[in-house]
């Protein structure tokens, strides 16, 4: 559409006011100097203009969402100042990605930009009672009482709406959108119950600066894989094409040159300026990708007035006349002149109807300025990480699935706790199938783990047992896998994704620190997104590997809030670990991390070869072991008092070897503690096992400035025990070297009894 300029442009003098008070005086100047004819007035359902595919209906109240949305803007600026409002990032010139929203249902999942305020307007429209504007002013707010998040963010979010709370930072959401587009097709194919309707689609917005980040290009490379291999992919992506990100301009032309082309991405134009032009192409795309179930691009045209945020000083950085033919791109402008022109509405009808809409905003905004907010750290922290110890300890224990183990391991005697002691891959192998058995919601998926069966065969047979539609590979792209567990958890089942190693983590770490881990929180667990994700972990591996191959960064891990990390040093503790974390995942939507060590996948041995002594018996289905609970190897004779060693993973077998040695030479009797959980640490356990040792010693096979051993190390600190004389054998701070310089920079064995001697 051409630009629908202000009929008085605003002079040199109003150059240094405030540009969200002059695109609301452009409004009201635009209507009350508006001298065009109008038509006879459209019955509701004709269309608004003539050759329009939007009804007179549909224009009335998609312009009633977009002006909530403006004035909802408008009173964010106002009261910021005020300290009433705590976010003015704004949708003013997006208000058109409301016809997304009416063309689209509400059970259709969406995650949303944040300039999305018009699709929530228009969404709430879905369901009797809810009211966008109040919802929208205690979110402003950072009330409380916000259904939203409950006051701990401004993000766009309702359940009952199936919009998932989304912070939309650097288009991060995109890989789940489209796991969960995949995951309503997941459903059918394994027999799962969806919880919205079959034919659903998943809409995800964005902006087209975002569009070139990483996070947003796997997104769409996996949507076009995914498509060339005609495997249904229902994901509407809208991309809001206002040319700027913050204060960098997009290449005219760069979006539907990078879009249009792409043979299996079906792309889309649509005028978000326009609502009368822009509805019929928004329905073309919405149906498409509901009709052929492919990954769809909607280029939909936008604009960005009021700048990026409130403390955006547009007129700093842009010319005054940049600025005012941006505003006169005002898609409010527009749909006022149809309104005009149409006959729907008279100039004083318009106005009056402006001017009511920002009554109720501002009122809502006073109202929620004195609703309760948020005062205690208990209160912040709630919802990000639950626990109920029993539910969970009793679904973890549950065992009402002996029938499908008898099918799937063959027979009474085949039973892995019929078997002898085995390794830690195949106890962990075999963990799975009891879960799979269990939970026929389940899916594992990652590279290589299907027919393969893993790099290191953990995964073998659950392929054959349980058939490509719930163990399955993957593209080699880390975000996806990660973005396809959130998608699949979002819809109700219970994903194992697997990351090949630890050092590929890092690739998509903010898929579990920035999405999955803050999705509770942000949605004041409202919504859930469990899983179980399984890394390949740690060092030690001989004559292979290097870095990529051999990672410790454990503490990026820690370091994730909500995140439950468990590692286990042999088969049994895997198998009732698994166990636990699933029932975590099930019970209260906790996303975990299941560290394996690969250098003990496969090891057999303790202390001699042949002696068998790291093989393990395989735990019946209804053991399961408690979160934060450790592990204790006391020595066989004395009080073991004389040194506590604190260590997990790998560190087991080497302080256990360390241990033997300084009973023969030292006389000491001791115990090693085997943490088994790295986060959350039980720091009471810790201080249980320090408070009586003459010595401790902590094993940390991480990096010397960043482990596990600080945590343990200030878990005794703070229990008062400070004065015990106290050593740390700990990784060096380097990327692993290849070969046998690799065990230079790791501890080991003869580290930790040297550790010991000078503490005696």
């Amino acid at each position: 559409m051409a630009a629908v300029r202000p009929s008085h442009p605003i002079p040199a003098r109003m150059k240094g006011l405030n540009r969200a008070e002059i695109c609301d005086v452009n409004f009201s100047e635009f209507v009350k100097h508006w001298s065009g004819k109008a038509d006879a007035r459209p019955a509701a359902d004709e269309a608004i203009l003539p050759g329009s595919q939007c009804s007179a209906e549909d224009f009335r109240a998609l312009f009633e969402s977009q002006l909530i949305s403006r004035h909802l803007d408008l009173m964010a600026r106002v009261l910021r100042v005020q300290n009433k409002v705590f976010y003015t990032i704004g949708s003013s010139g997006h208000e058109g990605n409301a016809m997304v929203a009416r063309l689209a249902r509400h059970t259709d999942p969406a995650f949303l930009h944040y300039r999305s305020g018009g699709f929530m307007a228009e969404r709430f429209r879905k369901l009797p009672g809810m009211d966008p504007i109040m919802d929208s002013a205690l979110s402003f707010a950072a009330s409380a009482e916000d259904p939203a998040s409950g006051g701990r963010h401004k993000v766009w979010g309702s359940k009952p709406l199936w919009v998932l709370p989304q912070t939309s930072t650097i288009a991060s959401h995109l890989p789940k959108a489209l796991g969960t587009a995949l995951a309503i097709e997941q459903a059918r194919r394994i027999g799962h119950q969806l919880p919205i309707p079959e034919d659903s689609i998943a809409i995800c917005s964005f902006g087209d600066a975002s569009s070139n980040h990483a996070t947003a290009q796997t997104a769409f490379n996996a949507a076009g894989w995914t498509s060339y291999q005609k495997l249904p992919a229902p994901v509407l992506f809208v991309c809001e094409d206002n040319g700027i990100g913050i204060s960098v301009k997009t290449p005219g032309g760069w979006i539907a040159r990078n879009f249009a082309e792409r043979r299996d991405l079906d792309y889309f134009y649509a005028d978000g300026l326009d609502l009368a032009q822009g509805y019929g192409q928004v329905a073309a795309a919405v149906a498409h990708c509901r009709r052929t179930r492919r990954p769809t691009f909607l280029h939909l045209r936008t604009t960005r007035i009021m700048g990026h945020a409130g403390t955006d000083f547009e007129i700093e950085w842009r010319s005054i006349e940049e600025l005012v033919h941006v505003e006169a791109t005002d898609p409010l402008l527009r749909s006022a002149a149809i309104a005009l022109e149409s006959g729907l509405m008279s100039r004083q009808q318009v106005l009056d109807l402006y001017e009511a809409t920002r009554s109720k905003c501002f009122a809502a905004a006073e109202e929620a300025d004195r609703r309760p907010k948020i005062e205690t750290l208990e209160h912040v922290m709630r919802p990000l990480a639950p626990y109920t110890p029993e539910k969970v300890s009793a679904e973890a224990a549950r065992a009402d699935f002996a029938e499908r183990r008898l099918e799937v391991f063959g027979s009474e005697a085949k039973l892995p706790e019929n078997q002898p002691p085995k390794h830690l891959a195949i106890q962990i192998g075999q963990a799975l199938h009891d879960l799979f058995c269990k939970y026929p919601e389940a899916l594992l998926f990652g590279e290589d783990v299907a027919q393969k069966g893993g790099v290191y065969t953990v995964t073998k047979g659950l392929f054959k047992a349980f058939s490509g539609r719930r163990v399955f590979n993957t593209l080699l792209d880390e975000t996806v896998i990660l973005g396809l567990a959130q998608g699949y958890a979002n819809l109700g089942m219970l994903p194992f994704p697997e990351i090949q190693y630890l050092a590929y983590f890092h690739n998509a770490c903010d898929q579990i620190r920035g999405e999955a881990c803050s999705l509770q929180f942000f949605s004041n667990d409202q919504y859930r997104n469990p899983m179980v994700m399984r890394i390949a972990s740690l060092g030690y591996q001989r004559g292979f590997g290097g870095h990529f191959h051999n990672d410790n960064s454990i503490t990026a891990l820690r370091d994730i809030p909500g995140l439950v990390v468990g590692c286990p040093s042999r088969g049994d503790d895997a198998a009732t670990m698994l166990r636990t974390l699933a029932a975590l995942a099930k019970v209260d939507g906790r996303v975990c991390a299941f560290l394996e060590p690969i250098a003990l996948y496969m090891t057999k041995d303790l202390y001699e070869a042949g002696d068998g002594g790291w093989l393990t018996s395989y735990p019946a289905p209804e053991q399961a072991m408690p979160l934060g609970e450790g592990r204790v190897y006391a020595s066989s004779e004395g009080d073991g008092t004389d040194v506590v060693i604190f260590t997990f993973g790998n560190g087991v077998p080497m302080s256990l070897r360390a241990m033997r040695q300084l009973e023969q030479e030292l006389g000491w009797s001791g115990r090693v503690v085997d943490l088994r959980w790295l986060a959350p640490l039980n720091e009471r356990f810790i201080a249980e096992q320090a408070r009586d040792a003459r010595r401790v010693i902590v094993v940390d096979e991480g990096r010397r400035s960043a482990g596990v051993g600080e945590g343990v190390i200030t878990a005794v600190q703070e229990a008062g025990l400070g004065d015990k004389p106290l050593r740390r054998v700990v990784g060096s701070d380097t990327y692993t070297p290849l070969a046998g310089a690799a065990f230079l920079v790791l501890p080991s064995d003869a580290d930790i009894v040297a550790a010991a001697r000078e503490l005696a």
